[in-house]
């Protein structure tokens, strides 16, 4: 009878344990997925898989390294980019528009050249790369 009425003097810790192990865990996961801004050099363009296109006259969009953007010869800003692509699927609807950026230039532009490209509503859009030597 007076093993029934001692009391237990010691914490059994595993359920504990394995708590700060699960934490430990998603911790680790969290902190590694949250890892932004790793700069790379992006690689070359693989030799060319796609078929030649066929059809109305190709546009090509080129932005170089100091941050000029020019649509065909002609030097345009963005706004301008996009006002006259809207005027050239206005007369060619599934005009094909390809876009050239200097490896150094500025990506944002490149990027801000795609979306005036595609709110002008060009379905076609290819971009230009080098192919490997």
């Amino acid at each position: 009878m007076q093993a029934d009425s001692k009391s237990y003097d010691d914490i059994n810790v595993t359920p504990m344990v394995d708590l700060y192990l699960v934490l430990l865990l998603i911790f680790i996961i969290m902190t590694t997925a949250g890892v932004q801004g790793v700069k790379v050099k992006l690689p070359r363009g693989g030799a060319a898989t796609s078929t030649p296109i066929e059809g109305p006259k190709m546009q090509a969009v080129t932005i170089d390294d100091q941050g000029n953007i020019k649509l065909n010869a002609t030097a345009v800003t963005i706004e301008e980019l996009g006002t006259k692509m809207e005027a050239i699927v206005a007369a060619t609807p599934d005009v094909p528009v390809v876009i050239r950026g200097d490896s150094n230039a500025n990506y944002q532009l490149i990027m801000d050249a795609l979306n005036a490209v595609g709110r002008a509503g060009v379905t076609h859009v290819g971009l230009a790369t080098q192919s490997k030597k």
